[in-house]
């Protein structure tokens, strides 16, 4: 089993927790090629501003991959402006392990993750749609979150 976390918004984060799919754009097909069902899946929402308030980068639950990825051109997801006309077509149908009654920010977990060896520039880890993460790293933002790993 392998540990990802996946760079999201918070709009896209939504739809994952109601549709209960997770997409990547088409220049991460091989990327795909490498998840398999039974890996977890962390996500990752940017910061965003919503109206005056700015929302911290931050966790918003673990799912497991439950299906093989499979390539679907609907669109389901929100594209973010700088994307044009992606889709997200390379998917994966998930289930929740735990949504996090609240986001878990992520800039204090950021000392702690072995994944992230430039603590300074740390958001160049997370410029990807999906990364693979080590077993302890997965498990401390579980245990900080209050979930059980």
């Amino acid at each position: 089993m392998t540990h990802w976390i996946a760079s999201s918004n918070r709009d896209n984060a939504r739809i994952l927790d109601a549709k209960q799919i997770w997409g990547v754009p088409k220049r991460n097909k091989t990327l795909m090629q490498r998840v398999k069902p039974g890996d977890t899946i962390l996500v990752y929402v940017r910061q965003e501003k919503e109206g005056d308030t700015l929302l911290p980068s931050a966790i918003t639950g673990a799912y497991e991959v439950i299906s093989e990825p499979y390539e679907d051109q609907a669109p389901i997801f929100v594209t973010p402006p700088q994307m044009g006309d992606e889709v997200f077509p390379y998917r994966m149908k998930v289930r929740p392990i735990a949504v996090f009654p609240e986001p878990l920010e992520f800039k204090p977990l950021i000392g702690d993750l072995r994944f992230i060896t430039n603590k300074t520039m740390w958001s160049g880890h997370l410029r990807i749609a999906m990364r693979e993460i080590p077993e302890e790293d997965y498990r401390l933002i579980l245990r900080r979150a209050g979930v059980e790993a």
